[in-house]
Order: structure tokens, then C-alpha cells, then sequence
């Protein structure tokens, strides 16, 4: 907020309203007020400690608000648990996870306290950052951006390491720290305007020590930066993932902020890309004395639109494999690029220089084109692309799987419930399937009315994931194909309580206390209605910490 907009300035042609104001009483009220609006949300919220103790943020209240902000993110419009992408992600995230404990990175009270989850956002642009408690946010162009599973991993591991190395709670902490200095510089500022007549010399006193203050902000970042990109890539390469994905991530990086500075990769702002950053990078790298990369590292995406350098990539670059050429393709897909895009790549598969690409790009492109016909209403189109995909993918078992829930997902989108159901076979082992293949199996099941054979399965999944709140739905959709109407309800406010929405969550617990009560033909599931009962005083207590908290706004 400028200077100007906060106080008024003091001179001679003040209007007649302020004048009878005693000069110790104005001052006194323009302070706390200048306190009030500099103060971050998060202090105002009573999240930190006071001015004068200087302590760090506690991991609790740190999670505290990091739940408070999540709750927004799971409301927002933009939030998407696409299976396929989630399971990516999550095995990258889970190794970097494991990583971080064995280098003691991440301590067993963090590792215990924090929510570590990763949420997904629809939004085009190159970024990724980190929230207090343990979440990380990730847009579906940094997937799509990427040429790798290691260059993912890069930034995925620096976000990481912002969270173990408590870099918000320290930054916050700062912050609370130069508040007397700022309250300091805004009393100087005014006692200048009174005695120059000239509100212009007072602003320019606050605004100096402003600058000042926001540049002591800036060079403390980007010490963590530094710090996030040392443990980030140590943290990576212990959990197998290739150096050489630093580099290039890196690479591309200042490439795309040489490309575009109208902020539009909200990365590179948060992120300050510097000489020394990429060369100390680069230095890890070479000191790890790895060769050259495998001969298709210089491919590249096969999608247009690709943040890269325009000549051939650097040498340095990890080779494009077929499962990540069709995970980033989905994602520039799901992240709405607009009907003339999705045509461009439906006539990239069908052109003269599909047979020129790599085997990785022609499966990329085909993955894009199948999924951008069927977005598109091109059910034949979609059909075609995804069957070439399918032959085409045969050989590499991650594409192969990748190919085959694609298919099956074309099949539900076009009604065609039984042939998905038949892709998904639950007469095969249901032992090790990803979570998409459950999602999937259980939606095809669902249409199809034959819920049974994955029911087991999904709560085995959320007996170890709890808080998968779209398992928790599947779940619960299979319950109610089953004519189970109890386990149905509980099962959605399970997914409610996932999402941080312990209003909604309470509500359906009550229904849920409500049909048990009744009974099933006049019979009481005491088993049942103790597990609601149970959760329903949890949930509760949950509630009333809640509605407690003050509002980030």
C-alpha cells in the first residue's frame, strides 16, 4: 500500500477535520494503523510470536496455516485430482520424500506434523511453490514444460527443501522482526513532514526505509533460494534421479526468462534466476563427473508451445522417455490450451512429419491427439489415435499402462462403459494397482453396476491413504451401487473431512448417525454406527478448532 494512501500529509492546507487532533494523539493512531497494514496477514492472525521475542513460527501453527490456505485451494475451480497425473507425480514425490529422511532433512516432528501433499492446478504457466505445513502446489504447465522425470524432480526437490529447511516460518519470522523498523521509519517520516511543511520529505524518508527494508527481505530469499537449490539437489540425486535434470531444468529455465519477462512464468519471479545460481548448478553437475546424455536427450517435447531453447537442447539434458512424453502431453491437454491447439496436435499425428519425430515424441503426440479429439467430441478420431497409441506403446510397460487407461478413459467418456470395464479387468489381480487403474476400475464398475469386486480394494487404498478425498468419492459411489446407503454416506464425509471442509464433513457424519440409527430391514450395524459415531465427535472437535481460527482475509 503506498505511503500516501495510509496517512494523510501533513501541511498547511490540511482540511479543518484534522487539525484539532493533539499532535501526540494523531501520531500515536497513525502508528497503530500503519501497524495494522504492514503487519503480515499471518501475524495479524496471532500465528506467530510477538514483536519482541523474536521466536520462529511453531510447526504446528505453521501447519495451522497451511491447512487454512489449502481449504481455499481445494475450493478453487482451478484444483484438479486427475488420477493419472497424481500417481506421476506422487512417484517422483515419494522418492524425493524418502530422501530427505535418510539425509535427515526432514526431521521425524516435521515428517509427522506436516501434510506433505501435493495439489494440482489447472494453470498453464511454468510454476510450482511451496505453503506452510507441507503443501506444495504444482501447475500443469511445469509438467507439460518439462522434458523429464529428473528435471521434474528438480524443482519438485527445491520446493521440498523450502519446507524442511523452514524457510517460511523463517521469513515470517523475519518479517515480524523488521516491523519495529518499519514503525520506526514511518515516525521519522512524519516528524520530517512536520517540520519541513513538506509531506513529500516525509514520504521520502518512509519510502527509503522501506526500500531498505524490502531489499534486506529480497537478499534474505535468495540466501534461501541458494540453500533450497544446495539441499534440493542433494536430495535428488539421493533419490536416483539424474544430476544432469538439474542442469537442463535449469537451462530451460533461464532460457524461458530471457523468452518472456511479462510475468507471465510466475516461477521466475518467485524464483530469481541469476548467474550464479545456474552456474553453481551446472558446477554440481560436472563435479559429479557424468557423461554425456543418452542420443535422444536432444528430442525435445514433440508438443508446440514448449518453453526451450530453439536450437538443439543441451547436451546435458536427460533422454525424453515415452511415459513422460504422454504424462506431459496429457497435462498440456488438461490445462485447457483451447480448441485450435487441440486441432494442431490431432493434425501434428496425422502428418508427413510424424514418421520423422522419435518413438518418445510420436507417443507424446499421440497421446495428445487422442485425448485433444475426444475434448474435442472426435469419438471416432479419439478412438483412432488411441489405438495407434496402444500398438505403439506395446513394448514400454509405463506407456503400454499409460496407453491402456487412456483407452479406457476415452471408452467411459463415449458411453462405453463395458468395454472400459473389460480394459479393467477385476477378474485379473487387483493386488498393485495404481491408484488410476482403482479410480477408473471403480467408475467403469459403477456404470456398469458390478461395484463388488473393487470395493475391497479402494478401502484397502484408503485405509493407507486417508486422506485421498477422490478415493474416499470413488469409494463411496461404489457403496451406493451396492445398495449400501450407510457406508456410501460415511465414505463421503470421509472425503469431505480430506478436503479440510469439516463443515460439510460434519454434516454427512449426522446423516450417516442417522441411518444407522434406523437400520438396514430393522437391522442396526453396531459396528458401523460406532465408526460413525467415533468420527462424527472428531470430526466436531475438528470443526470448533476451525471456525476458531481467525480468517486469512
Amino acid at each position: 500500500m503506498p505511503p500516501s494512501t495510509v496517512l494523510p500529509r501533513t501541511s498547511t492546507t490540511a482540511p479543518p477535520a484534522w487539525r484539532p487532533l493533539p499532535r501526540l494523539q494523531g501520531l500515536c493512531i497513525a502508528v497503530l494503523v500503519a501497524a495494522q497494514c504492514l503487519m503480515p496477514t499471518a501475524a495479524r492472525a496471532q500465528l506467530l510470536p510477538g514483536l519482541g521475542d523474536g521466536g520462529e513460527m511453531t510447526a504446528a501453527a505453521e501447519r495451522r496455516l497451511g491447512d487454512q490456505i489449502a481449504r481455499e485451494l481445494y475450493r478453487d475451480p482451478d484444483y484438479i485430482d486427475d488420477p493419472v497425473l497424481v500417481d506421476y507425480v506422487q512417484s517422483i514425490w515419494q522418492p524425493l520424500m524418502a530422501a530427505a529422511r535418510v539425509r535427515g532433512e526432514l526431521t521425524p516432528e516435521l515428517d509427522e506434523r506436516f501434510a506433505w501433499a501435493v495439489l494440482l492446478g489447472r494453470d498453464r504457466s511454468i510454476n510450482a511453490f511451496a505453503l506452510p505445513g507441507g503443501y506444495l502446489g504444482v501447475h500443469l504447465g511445469l509438467i507439460a514444460t518439462t522434458d523429464s522425470r529428473d528435471e521434474l524432480a528438480t524443482v519438485l526437490g527445491h520446493e521440498l527443501s523450502h519446507v524442511t529447511q523452514r524457510h517460511i516460518a523463517r521469513l515470517m519470522a523475519k518479517q515480524s522482526r523488521n516491523m519495529p523498523l518499519l514503525l520506526a521509519a514511518m515516525v521519522l517520516g512524519m516528524i520530517a513532514a512536520g517540520k519541513s511543511r513538506n509531506g513529500d520529505a516525509g514520504q521520502a524518508v518512509l519510502m527509503g526505509s522501506q526500500a531498505l527494508a524490502m531489499q534486506n527481505q529480497l537478499d534474505f530469499s535468495r540466501d534461501m533460494e541458494r540453500e533450497a537449490d544446495r539441499v534440493g539437489f542433494g536430495v535428488m540425486t539421493q533419490a536416483g534421479f539424474a544430476p544432469q535434470g538439474a542442469a537442463s531444468m535449469f537451462e530451460k529455465l533461464q532460457y524461458a526468462s530471457r523468452l518472456n519477462d511479462n510475468g507471465s512464468y510466475p516461477y521466475l519471479r518467485s524464483h530469481p534466476l541469476n548467474s550464479e545460481r545456474i552456474s553453481d548448478m551446472q558446477a554440481r553437475f560436472q563435479f559429479r563427473g557424468e557423461g554425456a546424455a543418452p542420443e535422444d536427450a536432444s528430442a525435445g517435447s514433440a508438443l508446440p508451445g514448449a518453453v526451450r531453447p530453439s536450437a538443439a537442447r543441451s547436451a546435458m539434458a536427460p533422454a525424453l522417455r515415452m511415459d513422460h512424453a504422454m504424462v506431459a502431453a496429457r497435462a498440456r491437454v488438461l490445462s485447457r490450451p483451447g480448441p485450435d491447439v487441440l486441432r494442431q496436435w490431432t493434425e501434428a499425428a496425422s502428418g508427413t512429419d510424424f514418421a520423422r519425430r522419435s518413438a518418445a515424441q510420436q507417443a507424446g503426440l499421440l497421446y495428445a491427439a487422442a485425448l485433444g479429439a475426444s475434448e474435442l467430441r472426435d469419438v471416432r478420431g479419439a478412438r483412432a489415435f488411441a489405438d495407434r497409441l496402444s500398438a505403439h506403446a506395446a513394448s514400454d510397460p509405463a506407456a503400454a499402462l499409460l496407453a491402456r487407461l487412456l483407452s479406457a478413459e476415452l471408452f467411459l467418456a463415449a458411453g462405453a462403459a463395458p468395454q472400459a470395464a473389460a480394459l479393467l479387468d477385476a477378474g485379473a489381480s487387483t493386488a498393485g494397482r495404481t491408484r488410476a487403474e482403482l479410480m477408473l476400475a471403480a467408475q467403469a464398475a459403477v456404470a456398469v453396476r458390478q461395484p463388488t469386486a473393487w470395493v475391497a480394494p479402494l478401502r484397502d487404498w484408503v485405509a493407507v491413504h486417508p486422506r485421498d478425498a477422490g478415493a474416499w468419492r470413488a469409494l463411496s459411489s461404489l457403496y451406493g451401487a451396492q445398495g449400501d446407503t450407510l457406508r456410501a454416506v460415511r465414505a463421503d464425509a470421509e472425503a469431505n473431512v480430506a478436503v479440510l471442509d469439516y463443515a460439510a464433513a460434519r454434516d454427512r457424519f449426522k446423516a450417516a448417525q442417522e441411518l444407522a440409527m434406523r437400520g438396514t430391514g430393522g437391522v442396526v450395524d453396531h459396528y458401523e454406527a460406532s465408526i460413525v459415531d467415533t468420527r462424527a465427535r472428531a470430526v466436531e472437535a475438528l470443526l470448533r478448532v476451525q471456525q476458531e481460527e481467525p480468517p486469512l482475509r
